[in-house]
């Protein structure tokens, strides 16, 4: 079954993973055979289609070592085989179940004897099994608690939710060695202990006699499946430094396991080598069996084979009201006071600025994007320019977790503006992870940029929770054929199944980027946090207002320093109607997705909260930012830095200014208005666009969820 099947109760079984069942074995009249049982399973043996001609009846005698029940057919309940006296009449269906308790010391010491007899009770002929009791068993950290119990019932399946269960395993996408060309998971050896503890820990225990008998093999094996997905590590020759080896992945579809004899147990060390996708369910499967062969020569026939599953931790975005840890920004000859101002902000916040100079960016300052370039040719949909400077619009910070190790994974959009080499130089590292996802055929658009990815906080819809919240993707209207994120990082983000994604539609926007008309505030009310959406409505109410109070005249863009501008007043704008048809457009989009929002998230009006804003259409029809788009702030806690709308200035303050202020500031949140035209808006893009933020990930652990 491809990917995964659900089983009852949220269960989870690997495709093509059958549950374990017992081993069959043919008893040979006249002659002994010898076999290794598997302590904890079960041998059956059809005694009716081996007895001889003219047999009707059979006995059973055997060592204390060993537990001989009796199945016959049409009986609900085995009889055990308690002494030598007794014998059972011959009967199609009838088998014999054999199984061990303790490992033998000895190869072959224990024995179980069938004897047959004909119609007046004479012995006819026997058949003997000579048994070695052997302790196999795969083990992983079945009950997440970080330690590998012995034998888990639950080693083989994976169940979501606070009580479920299943081994998890992390992406090897961190580096622990600067000098390495590539991240840990393209390394085939492991020369440090920082390494191994990204990975999960996987004990093979064994006990028996100090040797197997002849013809035995044990080996651990992987599908050719998941050979591209996990990867197996055991150490090389440990007396000579603890240099581990990857064993299995990759090109490696089994590993031949040296049995040491008495009771040992082996350490190996798993990591995922991808991230879950479209096709590939997150479930892995590892495999240990028991090898048998008749003769040499005679290949090998599995005897006994024990299974654990594990779970590829997803990648996990973080929204705007977790707490922020590091603060990235590009420094460019013409942000320098932009740069100033974001140190401020960030000095007030407690957290840390972390500056990508020129060397590393290639003159790209933006870190989230709008797309002006790519490879020389500008988007269709973008103003024109000869650099980019949106960081975040390049790259989206995320993190992954397992109940050993949690570390922060980068997430690298498809677009690549000139920072292409940000990710891996100066965040690439240890216990810093990164991913990256382009397509191979599709077309990249603006939307492609992780501007235009958002993820909420957590919320309750009509009863499910979603502790992690949700990811919301700008796409196009659902009845056109306008511009979409790539498939790819659609499905990959569909894949990590613990972020529900929302889509909406951003296609309005030149740029087209949700980021652009909504984000989220922290509170410290019941709620928890708020959503800002850009509005027209509300800045045209705010206008009539001001208009009304005689403030008609007042001046917008006042110390604008992005283009150059005419005299604009609120008179002005008011009676421009092109301008408010193009807005009443907006309005309709916005309100589009506010429906959407607030039936998905499950929020009510009281939890949004309208922020002014105006667009105007381009010559393509597409909304770009009247003024600078006050939305598209930075949030540190609850220190926000927002981009100065450069508003009509009444009573000497922005009126713009005031208002948000009015409306954020009750809720405990500070207001501080940045300056960053010159570098951003011009460009369309804004505060948050030239800025990225690292932030703490969730407490809640994602296996606690149910999808």
């Amino acid at each position: 079954m491809p990917g995964g099947q659900e089983m009852p109760g949220g269960q989870e079984m690997p495709g093509g993973q059958e549950m374990p069942g017992g081993r069959t074995l043919r008893l040979q009249p006249g002659d002994r055979i010898e076999a290794l049982c598997v302590l904890g399973s079960r041998i059956h043996a059809d005694v009716h289609g081996a007895a001889p001609a003219g047999a009707v009846s059979f006995g059973v005698k055997h060592t204390e070592g060993v537990s001989v029940d009796v199945v016959s057919r049409g009986h609900n309940e085995a009889e055990p085989v308690s002494g030598s006296g007794t014998r059972w009449l011959l009967q199609e269906g009838t088998v014999l179940r054999f199984s061990m308790s303790q490992p033998s010391t000895e190869v072959n010491d224990n024995k179980v004897t069938v004897s047959f007899y004909g119609g007046e009770g004479k012995p006819i002929t026997q058949a003997g099994v000579f048994l070695t009791g052997i302790g196999i068993s795969l083990d992983v950290d079945a009950d997440q608690d970080g330690v590998v119990e012995r034998n888990s019932p639950n080693k083989a399946s994976w169940s979501w939710g606070p009580e479920g269960h299943g081994a998890i395993l992390l992406v090897g996408c961190d580096k622990e060695i600067p000098s390495a060309p590539a991240s840990d998971c393209d390394n085939e050896q492991v020369f440090n202990k920082e390494d191994l503890e990204d990975m999960a820990q996987m004990v093979l225990r064994m006990e028996g006699p100090q040797r197997l008998p002849r013809g035995y093999e044990i080996i651990l094996s992987v599908s050719v499946r998941d050979a591209d997905r996990v990867g197996v590590f055991h150490v090389q020759n440990p007396f000579f430094g603890q240099r581990y080896v990857q064993v299995l992945g990759c090109r490696k579809l089994f590993h031949a396991v040296s049995y040491p004899g008495g009771a040992a147990e082996l350490d190996f060390f798993v990591q995922g080598l991808c991230f879950p996708n479209d096709s590939f369910s997150g479930l892995v499967s590892i495999h240990v069996s028991l090898l048998e062969t008749l003769a040499e020569g005679i290949p090998h026939t599995p005897a006994f084979t024990d299974t654990v599953v594990f779970r590829v931790a997803p990648w996990i975005m973080t929204p705007n009201t977790l707490a922020p840890v590091n603060v990235f920004l590009c420094s460019m000859k013409d942000n320098y006071l932009f740069t100033k101002e974001i140190q401020t902000l960030v000095t007030k916040a407690g957290c840390k600025l972390k500056v990508c100079f020129g060397y590393t960016n290639r003159g790209d300052r933006w870190m989230q994007v709008g797309g002006l370039q790519r490879q020389g040719k500008a988007f269709p949909s973008c103003a024109p320019c000869g650099i980019s400077s949106l960081l975040q619009d390049e790259i989206e910070f995320g993190y992954t977790h397992a109940p050993q190790k949690c570390f922060p994974v980068v997430l690298d959009s498809p677009r690549d503006r000139g920072m292409e080499q940000l990710p891996v130089k100066e965040l690439l590292g240890s216990d810093f992870g990164y991913v990256h996802k382009e397509p191979l055929f599709e077309a990249i658009t603006s939307l492609d940029s992780f501007g235009n990815l958002e993820v909420s906080p957590p919320v309750s819809v009509g009863g499910k929770e979603y502790p992690l919240g949700r990811i919301l993707i700008g796409s196009s209207f659902p009845t056109s054929t306008g511009r979409r994120m790539t498939r790819m990082v659609r499905d990959f983000l569909h894949a990590q199944r613990v972020q529900a994604p929302v889509e909406l539609y951003s296609d309005w926007l030149a740029v087209g980027n949700v980021n652009e008309f909504l984000t989220f505030v922290p509170t410290s009310d019941k709620k928890r946090f708020r959503m800002l959406m850009a509005s027209p409505a509300a800045c045209y109410k705010l206008f009539r207002e001001k208009q009304k109070e005689g403030q008609g005249e007042a001046t917008m863009f006042k110390g604008y320093s992005g283009t150059d501008t005419k005299r604009v007043t609120i008179n002005k704008v008011l009676s421009n109607d092109i301008l408010a048809q193009q807005n009443q457009y907006a309005q309709r989009c916005i309100d589009w997705n506010r429906d959407i929002l607030k039936r998905e998230l499950g929020l009510t009006e009281e939890d949004i909260i309208d922020l002014p804003a105006l667009f105007k259409l381009d010559k393509q029809g597409k909304a770009v930012p009247y003024f600078p788009n006050t939305v598209t702030m930075i949030v540190l806690a609850k220190e926000l830095g927002i981009p100065k709308p450069f508003g009509p200035v009444t009573a000497g303050e922005c009126c713009l200014e005031q208002r948000i202020r009015s409306l954020l500031e009750p809720l405990g949140l500070s207001c501080r208005f940045l300056e960053e035209v010159a570098s951003y808006h011009g460009s369309l893009g804004e505060v948050r666009c030239g800025t990225n933020v690292q932030r703490r990930p969730f407490t809640f652990k994602w296996w606690h969820f149910t999808p």
